[in-house]
């Protein structure tokens, strides 16, 4: 028996079948359990709540719509995260002139714990990352996808997508050693 047998790869067909069909259960069956994954990439891509809910329903629907178009089932994960991650995209190209840029307010003096805390601070330091790193960094190590699913996640091929990944951790590492530096 190979992979293209397994009772689970079956199991999937099937539901795409009947989700493709209209059935809601067999769509809450293959997504449901994705949704959870979905939302927080949304929330490292945005770094919003509303929003990573928003682009998490939308993507759901377009996943709805376009699921014929879903070649593989083995890649249902990494085609409903790449549909999460270019409906982040949209939001973000869209909400630029809703943006009103105010000017960054002066530090204030900080105690000699808050810069230990700061010198850990390996959440801060991802969220300066661009948006791309941070959804390569998220796919592979958090999501933990295999290169080839970060990779259709990405919408690139395998060697740009571990380019991305290598890049992406040569510029958080400068981020970790400054603020090791602090301490």
């Amino acid at each position: 028996m190979n992979d293209s047998d397994s009772p689970a790869r079956v199991g999937d067909i099937k539901l795409i079948q009947q989700a493709s069909a209209g059935s809601g259960e067999a769509f809450d069956a293959l997504f449901g359990p994705l949704i959870e994954g979905a939302y927080r990439l949304a929330l490292v891509l945005l770094r919003d709540l509303a929003e990573a809910e928003d682009a998490v329903q939308e993507a759901a629907l377009r996943a709805w719509r376009k699921l014929p178009q879903l070649r593989e089932a083995t890649q249902i994960q990494a085609w409903f995260f790449a549909i999460v991650a270019n409906q982040c995209r949209t939001i973000r190209r869209g909400r630029w002139w809703l943006t009103v840029r105010l000017p960054t307010p002066p530090e204030r003096a900080v105690r000699m714990e808050e810069g230990a805390i700061r010198g850990v601070d390996m959440a801060g330091a991802f969220r300066r990352l661009s948006p791309e790193d941070r959804l390569a960094l998220h796919l592979f190590f958090y999501v933990d996808l295999p290169l080839t699913e970060a990779a259709t996640a990405m919408g690139v091929s395998v060697p740009a997508a571990r380019s991305r990944i290598y890049r992406a951790l040569k510029r958080l590492r400068p981020e970790l050693k400054l603020h090791e530096e602090a301490l």
